[in-house]
């Protein structure tokens, strides 16, 4: 028996199971909180080497109440979703060309594996000088960052499809385009989930790097500036900011995966 199958044939069990994790979501999230509180109380560590939760949590009141901090996470919001759109759009369209095509796999292979090998953190000051200062360098950026993981992604999953199958989609005298929408896009998709989910992450780290070399806005030049004036509390704002961005990014893949995949989970 299989795990779905249990749960289909145990209902109680599994809404029991989703009962605890309600509770000790927020348990682990409170006795963290107050572990960092007791922490910083013990050892009296000054606000500017580690500040406590409550002065995280008056900071981020003040931050916000001025706007501020809302017009900083929009920006980099903003970075993220074209950067990962624009990355996400080139990584796939060349991933399915690789994929069907051994030739111009043996050909750009090389060049793109190579390219991973510069660190993206070198990589960018040389993007802010050719594009400047502005939102293009920071896209681009985080574009970069999320191609290669969808790219290897794309590859993987649309090689994943059963070579019966395709022989069955020739037997029944498919079309390229039937093909693709009805054999290789339904099997890929795992493995695009998965690649996915590493990329929203990364567009958010990629956005973040892109501010650091330079910027005058957005969440990473938020984390600079109170680096350098040596306002930590306001340094774990912008910090738990990106992760719930983060966060926040990867449970609307989650959904969207819970909700293409249901097909998987019927057969």
């Amino acid at each position: 028996m299989t795990l779905n199958d249990f749960w289909r044939a145990h209902p109680r069990a599994r809404k029991r199971l989703l009962r605890i994790d309600l509770i000790l979501i927020p348990m682990v999230l409170l006795g963290s909180l107050a572990g960092w509180d007791l922490l910083v109380r013990w050892q009296g560590y000054p606000s500017f080497i580690l500040p406590g939760p409550a002065r995280v949590w008056s900071r981020f009141v003040a931050v916000a109440a001025d706007g501020s901090l809302a017009a900083h996470a929009r920006q980099t919001l903003s970075e993220v979703l074209v950067g990962l759109a624009l990355g996400l759009s080139i990584a796939t369209l060349l991933g399915y060309g690789l994929a069907k095509s051994p030739l111009l796999e043996r050909v750009l292979s090389p060049y793109i594996v190579a390219s991973q090998a510069i660190p993206i953190v070198a990589l960018a000051p040389l993007l802010v000088i050719w594009f400047g200062f502005g939102e293009l360098s920071k896209i681009l950026v985080c574009a970069l960052t999320v191609f290669f993981p969808m790219l290897v992604s794309t590859v993987v999953g649309i090689r994943s499809v059963e070579p019966d199958l395709r022989a069955l989609m020739r037997s029944l005298q498919a079309g390229r385009w039937q093909t693709f929408s009805m054999l290789e896009v339904p099997a890929a998709l795992p493995v695009l989930f998965a690649g996915l989910k590493v990329a929203v992450t990364l567009a958010v780290i990629g956005a973040v790097v892109g501010e650091f070399v330079g910027a005058d806005r957005g969440l990473g030049y938020l984390v600079n500036l109170a680096r350098g004036l040596l306002d930590t509390p306001l340094l774990f704002v912008a910090l738990l900011l990106l992760v719930v961005m983060a966060l926040t990014l990867y449970s609307i893949v989650t959904l969207l995966e819970y909700r293409a995949l249901r097909w998987r989970r019927a057969t």
